[in-house]
């Protein structure tokens, strides 16, 4: 993998086009109630609307709005629940001035939040469910294609990998690819190799330690690992408790070539970000 082609300099988010030559954070509007990380505004549409306009005051430049939690062992919910969680949060944050993302898998949500105007579908499955690319393609929206070992109800029990780096970046290739031929152009795909889902506590650092691997794919590598259950590990803390050990993760993505940082705790590492860019900024 080694010679790829260098990180773009844009990224076509549905009505914005954002420069990438520098991180950007995605403030993470949780509508479930059963979050992993104590967030879940249990699809209340005022709370997550006012949370979503903190997180953009706070310096977020994308919103990812998800209703149905991806958390190891959760379950599926109905997709009219799903839907009715998100639409009208979307309509809340519509003028919020920056591009809202909705994370999801299934077509029948996707093909609402399009119509409702999302500009980016953040999908763990990659965009292998049936009609999602011909969805996409006729659409102006991005995604971001995630790597998944398994799915969200079995993906920890077992995790297994010859070369962890390797097969991750071969999986996202062969999407890239996917995608690709469906009509979906690169100016509208970013990656993000799926940090706890799928993998064990050694597989994440690997992938941590060797982020700058997906960059060579010459798309946005989008990074999320905030709060989550590797952090835990290496800390001894709860969901609640790792916002620095969340922060030190991100910054070590950044400086690995992560692009899009999607995060909880916007403020903090937005001043993170600041320290990390004064130092390696040339002037």
């Amino acid at each position: 993998m080694q010679g790829g082609p260098s990180i773009p300099q844009a990224f076509r988010c549905g009505r914005y086009l954002l420069d990438v030559q520098h991180p950007l954070l995605m403030g993470i509007v949780n509508l479930t109630d059963d979050s992993f990380s104590g967030d879940g505004w249990r699809g209340d549409a005022d709370a997550a609307i006012a949370h979503g306009l903190q997180l953009v005051e706070e310096g977020a430049h994308i919103l990812d709005l998800g209703a149905e939690s991806s958390r190891p062992g959760a379950q599926a919910i109905a997709t009219r629940q799903e839907i009715d969680r998100l639409l009208p949060v979307l309509e809340g944050l519509a003028n919020c001035g920056v591009p809202l993302s909705v994370d999801t898998v299934k077509p029948e949500v996707m093909r609402a939040v399009l119509s409702a105007g999302a500009d980016m579908i953040n999908d763990i499955n990659a965009l292998r469910a049936p009609d999602t690319l011909d969805l996409l393609a006729s659409s102006t929206a991005s995604v971001c294609l995630m790597h998944m070992q398994g799915s969200p109800q079995t993906m920890q029990q077992a995790p297994q990998y010859a070369d962890v780096v390797q097969e991750v970046a071969d999986f996202l290739a062969a999407r890239i690819a996917a995608v690709r031929q469906a009509g979906i152009p690169l100016e509208r795909i970013c990656i993000d190799p799926g940090f706890g889902f799928g993998k064990a506590l050694a597989h994440n650092i690997q992938l941590l330690r060797r982020l700058d691997v997906f960059t060579e794919l010459g798309l946005p590598v989008l990074a999320g690992l905030s709060r989550k259950s590797m952090l835990g590990a290496l800390t001894g803390r709860a969901a609640m408790d790792r916002m620095p050990a969340g922060i030190a993760a991100h910054l070590l993505a950044a400086m690995r070539g992560a692009r899009i940082l999607r995060v909880h705790d916007v403020a903090a590492t937005r001043d993170a970000l600041a320290i990390l860019h004064a130092v390696e900024s040339d002037t």
